[in-house]
């Protein structure tokens, strides 16, 4: 399918991801959709699995970057291991509305404050974050390493 990405996407996995970060309406009240990083991803797995795309129209734009609510810290640590193992390192041919972009930022956003630089390699994301988040790298490269 022109467009996809070559390997796939396991969007149930991510699927799963964003529900265990959802804290849900009973601890968040009424959901606020795509005002909120993890409401935002939801849509954009969602619209992926109707119609595989591996871009994201508007993607890295449309991030609520003032979404300030607090996440489940491993839930999100665990989400981003995740993401990487689902990357393509595609390196040179990166580009910033890949859904596994868009979704790492959103999770990114939630976690750390801000959407952090990727340049197509999770080696070099790693190391990034080793240098600039050393305690929550730790557990996401832990994470990363005992995937299949």
């Amino acid at each position: 399918m022109e467009g996809e990405h070559k390997k796939g996407l396991n969007a149930e996995l991510i699927g799963s991801d964003l529900e265990n970060c959802c804290r849900g309406e009973a601890q968040c009240g009424q959901c606020r959709h795509n005002a909120c990083n993890i409401g935002f991803a939801k849509q954009c797995i969602a619209n992926y699995k109707k119609a595989p795309q591996k871009e994201v129209p508007g993607g890295t734009s449309g991030i609520p970057t003032t979404d300030f609510r607090l996440f489940d810290e491993t839930e999100l640590e665990t989400a981003i291991a995740h993401i990487l193992k689902e990357c393509k390192d595609c390196k040179e041919d990166h580009t910033e509305n890949c859904i596994i972009n868009v979704i790492r930022n959103c999770y990114e956003v939630s976690l750390l404050g801000d959407p952090h630089p990727y340049e197509g390699s999770t080696l070099q994301y790693l190391m990034y974050l080793k240098a600039n988040f050393p305690d929550k790298a730790a557990y996401i490269a832990d994470i990363y390493a005992g995937l299949s």
